[in-house]
Order: C-alpha cells, then sequence, then structure tokens
C-alpha cells in the first residue's frame, strides 16, 4: 500500500539498508520503491535518478564518519576510542564504504577522524611531522586490522585449522601459548591492546 509524506531522508535510509545488506548492485528504484512501499515516481521526485542516489549516499556516508567524537581523559584513552569509532565504522558499512572508494572520496572520508586526531596529537604535545606520522600511524592500524578482519571472515574453512596446528612442541614448547593461538582471535580485544601499545610508544617523550 503506498505512504505518503515520504521525506529524502527516509528514501536515503531506506537505500543504505538496501546496500548494507546486498551491496550496491542490489539497489534498484523499483526495489527501493517496494521497501518504502511507494511509487518509483515518488523515489524520482525526491532523490533523483539512480546515479544521483548514489551519490548522495556517499555524501550521507561521509557525513557519518565525521561525527566521530573522542572519549575518555587521558590521551592514551581519547585516541583509542577514535580508533575504535573508526573502526566499527569502517566495519557497519562495508558496502557503503567500498562505493565512498569507487567514487574516489576515501581520503574526504577519512579526514574527519584525522582531524580529530591531529587535535589528540596537538594536545599532547605532538607537532609537525612527528603529529602527522601519529595521525597516519593510528589510521592505517585501524584500516590494516579492518581489512584483515574481513578478510579471515571471507575466507574458506581451513583445514587443518588453528586449532589443530598449535601444539606445545610447534609454540616451543609453550603449551600456555599453543593452547591460546589455538582459540578464536578475540579481535575487537587484540585491536585495542594493538592501538594501545602503538599510542603509547608514539606519545613516549623522545630517546625513551
Amino acid at each position: 500500500m503506498a505512504r505518503g509524506a515520504l521525506s529524502r531522508e527516509e528514501v536515503l535510509e531506506a537505500a543504505a539498508g538496501l546496500v548494507r545488506q546486498h551491496g550496491p548492485g542490489a539497489l534498484t528504484m523499483r526495489k527501493l520503491a517496494a521497501e518504502l512501499g511507494t511509487a518509483v515516481t515518488s523515489i524520482y521526485w525526491h532523490v533523483g535518478g539512480r546515479e544521483a542516489l548514489l551519490e548522495a549516499l556517499v555524501e550521507r556516508t561521509v557525513a557519518g564518519l565525521g561525527e566521530i567524537r573522542p572519549a575518555g581523559r587521558t590521551p592514551e584513552q581519547r585516541v583509542v576510542s577514535v580508533a575504535r569509532a573508526l573502526r566499527r565504522q569502517l566495519r557497519d558499512h562495508p558496502h557503503l564504504v567500498a562505493l565512498v572508494h569507487e567514487r574516489g572520496l576515501t581520503e574526504r572520508m577519512f579526514l574527519p577522524a584525522q582531524q580529530a586526531l591531529v587535535r589528540e596529537a596537538h594536545a599532547a604535545g605532538l607537532r609537525g611531522a612527528r603529529a602527522a606520522g601519529f595521525v597516519r600511524a593510528v589510521q592505517f592500524q585501524v584500516v590494516g586490522h579492518v581489512l584483515v578482519e574481513r578478510n579471515r571472515e571471507r575466507a574458506p574453512v581451513q583445514r587443518p585449522g588453528e586449532e589443530e596446528l598449535w601444539s606445545a612442541e610447534a609454540a616451543g614448547d609453550d603449551p600456555a601459548l599453543a593452547r591460546a593461538l589455538a582459540r578464536p582471535v578475540d579481535t575487537e580485544r587484540l585491536f585495542v591492546t594493538a592501538v594501545r601499545a602503538l599510542v603509547g610508544a608514539l606519545l613516549a617523550p623522545r630517546g625513551k
């Protein structure tokens, strides 16, 4: 049944939902109209054609990544909060992020998170090239971790798996290490541990 008082934001939210679930290829004006219970002509009236709709989704995704806000009392806590928020955005919206990348707007997409990291670098006393290195190191850590996570998730079942490969002998006669490596990876905990170690090293006074 057709519905009334449809807004542009509702159209974009429904379109983003289709892309999140099935990828950009699944987004057609007919599917979107069916999702919203309206006529295709109504979709065109609100957002224009499919190309204009994709452009609007890209802008919306970029704006969403600009909403990252640091939290915490120490520089390390605040930077870790930015890194976790960026990781969550990238993981929660892979198809939309890919759409942004295909449109050549990846650097613009990351700019708000970079600016948040710049503010934290300055607050911690880093300036110039050292602050720039800090920003890029944290960004690359986040992106690299997400890529590894996604590759592991999409990989076929491994035979033999880690639980079969790791023995005390394989771990250098360290049974506790072997047991730990045989367990599934806690990617969130690993991510936070890595970012904390990275931030601690980057913020340490020179010469230490």
